[in-house]
């Protein structure tokens, strides 16, 4: 299980798209990147993503702009230590701030944007 996280036109509400394409990987990916605004989360997190966003856990971002977000997620990166391991599905803060940063990334690419996501 996870989440897939978007960063979406605020009218059409279509997921945005970048002009080159990124190869920011979570626990599925797009084979030699893609160019849309989105990043697949594992839930293994989900209890550190809780614990540093509160009870939405990442959740906390949706509906905010990519802008809006970026202190958020920040904060909630400073929070967590640096023991993230080889294998992408242990849940450790390490890996957990990883996928924070990548979506700061996304965010900053396209801050217009706005977060959804199932």
């Amino acid at each position: 299980m996870s989440y897939d996280i978007n960063l979406c036109d605020p009218v059409t509400r279509d997921v945005l798209e970048l002009d080159e394409p990124h190869d920011m990987r979570g626990g599925t990916y797009a084979v030699g990147g893609t160019t849309l605004c989105w990043l697949n989360v594992t839930y293994n997190y989900g209890d550190i993503f809780r614990r540093v966003l509160g009870d939405k856990g990442i959740r906390t971002i949706y509906g905010m702009t990519g802008a809006e977000s970026i202190p958020v997620l920040q904060r909630a990166a400073d929070q967590l230590g640096d023991d993230a391991t080889g294998n992408y599905w242990d849940d450790t803060e390490g890996n957990a701030k990883r996928a924070l940063y990548k979506l700061i990334a996304l965010a900053k690419l396209r801050p217009d944007g706005v977060w959804d996501g199932d």
